[in-house]
């Protein structure tokens, strides 16, 4: 390998030099459409297709986006600067193109029951300071939450009313209240995303509702007659009640360790029944099901007897009622030999 001269060394110095400080003015047929608010700009000249060719495509590329991000800087710093700290800055314009976007853009949030109260009768939000001063404590306390002025919570003595019971909790009572009164708000905010969302909110326990079906005024029924001291065991059942649904006798199991003889012996049976090659007879059963069918089969018959003295009592339309034999009996007018004859007597 020949020896590089310190003539091409210098050369080739000065060439890596030269391409690292590139000029910051670069021409352009046609100048490009910048969006100063988004940092944006498009180019719309064309591309030399033999440059391209010539060139690799990385390096290609890589020269032509630094082109244009120099001309975008170029346009930036034309806008008045001022200087903040140590930095020079640039205020930037509102955008002007409109960038798609990837999802919809989310709706307005439904207004809480609070928010529609506030506007029908026009109550206007005032804002509150965090802080405020605290008499006891002769300093400044947040307003709400941790450590928050006239927190009650915290006192060591309460005054008993003269209208409570003197062997009451006050410290549980007004412990038991504050948690109330938590719950009801995480409640009343869970409603408000219910109603925000359009989700049908399910009744709590047997509270009224607007409209109640069958299976919930017959619960309501049901545990109106269990609340009584003997748990509804003596309480008459309203006409056509009909019993409600999965509230039977529950199912119980055999204790896991007892009388290992009962066990022993369920286990044989089912052995027993297993082993026999014979199905098991119910006679019961059987006797029943026989008794059903001779009760079918003679109710047939009888229908069958009197279809057919329909049949042939039908079959003759000009047979008189009564005895109609030669010198019998009738109570009219007696039919012989197709002639009418009047009432028979003595001649």
């Amino acid at each position: 390998m020949a020896a590089c001269s310190v003539e091409e060394l210098l050369v080739r110095a000065a060439q890596d030099e030269a391409e690292k400080l590139k000029s910051i003015s670069v021409q352009k047929e046609l100048e490009l459409h910048f969006d100063i608010g988004n940092l944006l700009a498009c180019d719309t000249n064309r591309v030399e297709v033999r440059d391209f060719r010539e060139q690799k495509k990385e390096d290609f590329l890589r020269s032509l986006a630094r082109d244009n991000t120099q001309l975008l800087i170029n346009e930036i710093w034309k806008r008045p600067t001022e200087r903040l700290e140590e930095a020079i800055v640039t205020k930037l314009p509102e955008p002007i193109t409109a960038l798609p976007r990837e999802k919809p853009a989310p709706k307005p949030r439904a207004p809480t029951k609070w928010e529609e109260f506030a506007k029908l009768k026009g109550i206007q939000k005032k804002k509150k300071t965090n802080l405020v001063w605290d008499e006891t404590a002769k300093d400044w306390k947040r307003r709400w939450g941790y450590k928050r002025a006239g927190d009650d919570t915290k006192e060591w003595l309460i005054e008993v009313p003269e209208t409570a019971d003197p062997h009451e909790d006050q410290f549980a009572k007004r412990s038991k209240a504050k948690t109330e009164r938590v719950a009801k708000n995480e409640f009343n905010r869970l409603k408000n995303i219910a109603r925000a969302q359009k989700v049908k909110l399910p009744g709590v326990g047997l509270t009224p509702t607007p409209q109640q079906s069958k299976e919930d005024l017959a619960r309501a029924a049901s545990v109106a007659r269990t609340s009584t001291a003997s748990a509804g065991r003596f309480q008459d059942r309203l006409p056509k009640e009909k019993p409600l649904k999965n509230t039977g006798k529950k199912r119980k199991f055999e204790p896991l360790i007892g009388n290992f003889s009962t066990e022993k012996q369920k286990q044989l049976e089912l052995l027993k029944l297993m082993d026999g090659k014979r199905p098991k007879l119910n006679v019961t059963k059987a006797v029943n099901k026989q008794m059903r069918e001779e009760d079918r089969e003679e109710a047939a018959a009888k229908y069958k007897k009197r279809a057919g003295k329909k049949g042939r009592k039908g079959s003759m339309p000009g047979k008189a009622k009564g005895k109609t034999a030669k010198g019998g009996k009738s109570g009219g007018k007696a039919v012989v030999g197709g002639k009418r004859r009047g009432k028979t007597g003595k001649r």
